[in-house]
C-alpha cells in the first residue's frame, strides 16, 4: 500500500484527495518508479478540472516525475533496478509515491542533475526543445515572442532560444517579473495585461513584427499574438493557461499569410529514440549551463491543492516540484 493525489471527479483543487492506493508489480514492458520528486503543470489543472477528460474516474494525476527503479518485468533492458530516472509522459499518474510505467517512457537521469530538479525540467524542458528546434526550428537573427515567459516553459524557452542567436521578445503578467524574465533571456519583457505590448512590439521590430509567437496562454493572447506576426510569421499556440482557443476563421491568416500550428509533446516524443533524444538536448544544455532551471519552490504531494491554487492564480515563476 502507498499514498497518491486522487480525484473521484473532475473540478478545482478542492478535488485532490491523499489516499491509500495499491501498488501492483509490474505488467509486461513496464517498470515501477519510486517518486522522489514529482512536476507539477498546467496539464495537471487541465486533468483535474475536466478540460482534457481522462479515460476513467478515479484517477491520479501528474504526467512527469522522477525516481528510482523499485521493479522491473522480465525482458525490460531499458532501465534496471536502481537506476535514477524522469519522464513526462502519458498515461496521467505522477501523483503518487509509486506507480508502474511503460519502461520505454523512462529515461536515465545524468549525474550533475538531482531529482528535484529533473523533475521540474523534464515536461517543461522537452516543450522547449521541441517547440524551438522542430516546430519551428529557430535561426540566429530571428526575432520571436514568447507569452507566459517567467513561466515554467517560457523561462527555459527563453534562454535557450537566446543561446540559440535569437532576439527574444517576453510578456508577462506582473511589474514583479520583468527583471526575473530579462534576467532569464529576454531581450525586452512587456507587460500583457495593459493591452499596449503589441505596439510596442511593433516599435521594437521597427514595424516589422516578430518571425514566431510562442503562446502557451491561450485565448487571452490569440488575435494580439496574430496581430504581433511579420508577414509570413508562424503563431505556435502550444497551450491555453487562460482557456481555450476560439474556433479560427481561416481567413484571418491571410493578412500575413501566416501559419498556424496545434503541437503536442506527447506527438514529439512518441518514438523512443525521439524521446531518448530530446531529453538528451535538454540534459546537455542544462549540464552545460546554458539554461538554468528555475525551481520557485518545492510542496509536500500531500498539499498539491494548494500548489495548484498558486498556479491558477499566476503567483508562481519557474516551476513547482511536489515531494512524495
Amino acid at each position: 500500500m502507498s499514498k497518491a493525489v486522487r480525484i473521484h471527479e473532475t473540478g478545482g483543487p478542492e478535488v485532490l484527495k491523499w489516499e491509500d492506493v495499491e501498488t501492483e508489480g509490474p505488467g509486461s514492458g513496464e517498470a515501477l518508479v519510486r517518486h522522489t520528486a514529482v512536476g507539477l503543470n498546467y496539464i495537471d489543472v487541465y486533468h483535474r478540472s475536466g478540460l482534457y477528460p481522462l479515460p476513467a474516474l478515479p484517477a491520479v494525476i501528474g504526467m512527469e516525475g522522477a525516481g528510482i527503479v523499485e521493479a522491473v518485468s522480465e525482458g525490460v533492458e531499458k532501465v534496471a533496478v536502481g537506476d535514477r530516472v524522469a519522464y513526462a509522459a502519458p498515461p496521467p499518474g505522477a501523483y503518487a509515491e509509486k506507480r508502474l510505467i511503460s519502461a520505454d517512457r523512462l529515461v536515465a537521469v545524468p549525474e550533475g542533475i538531482d531529482d528535484v530538479t529533473a523533475a521540474a525540467m523534464m515536461l517543461k524542458g522537452m516543450t522547449a526543445q521541441y517547440l524551438l528546434r522542430c516546430t519551428h526550428p529557430v535561426k540566429s537573427g530571428e526575432t520571436i515572442l514568447v507569452h507566459a515567459a517567467a513561466g515554467g516553459v517560457g523561462m527555459i524557452l527563453c534562454q535557450w532560444a537566446s543561446h540559440l542567436g535569437v532576439r527574444v521578445i517576453g510578456t508577462v503578467g506582473s511589474e514583479a517579473k520583468v527583471e526575473h524574465a530579462k534576467t532569464h533571456g529576454c531581450d525586452y519583457a512587456l507587460l500583457y495585461d495593459d493591452g499596449g505590448y503589441v505596439n510596442e512590439i511593433e516599435v521594437i521590430t521597427e514595424g516589422r513584427g516578430v518571425d514566431v509567437v510562442y503562446d502557451g496562454v491561450g485565448s487571452e493572447t490569440f488575435d494580439s499574438s496574430l496581430e504581433s506576426l511579420s508577414m509570413l510569421g508562424h503563431l505556435v499556440s502550444f497551450g491555453q493557461t487562460s482557456g481555450p482557443v476560439e474556433p479560427v476563421e481561416l481567413g484571418l491568416l491571410s493578412a500575413k499569410s501566416a501559419t498556424l500550428t496545434r503541437p503536442v509533446l506527447f506527438h514529439y516524443t512518441e518514438s523512443r529514440g525521439d524521446l531518448v533524444a530530446a531529453a538528451n538536448e535538454l540534459f546537455d544544455v542544462v549540464g552545460r549551463g546554458v539554461v538554468r532551471i528555475e525551481v520557485s519552490g518545492t510542496c509536500p504531494l500531500a498539499d498539491a491543492a494548494e500548489a495548484h491554487r498558486d498556479l491558477e492564480s499566476r503567483l508562481t515563476t519557474g516551476s513547482t516540484v511536489l515531494i512524495p
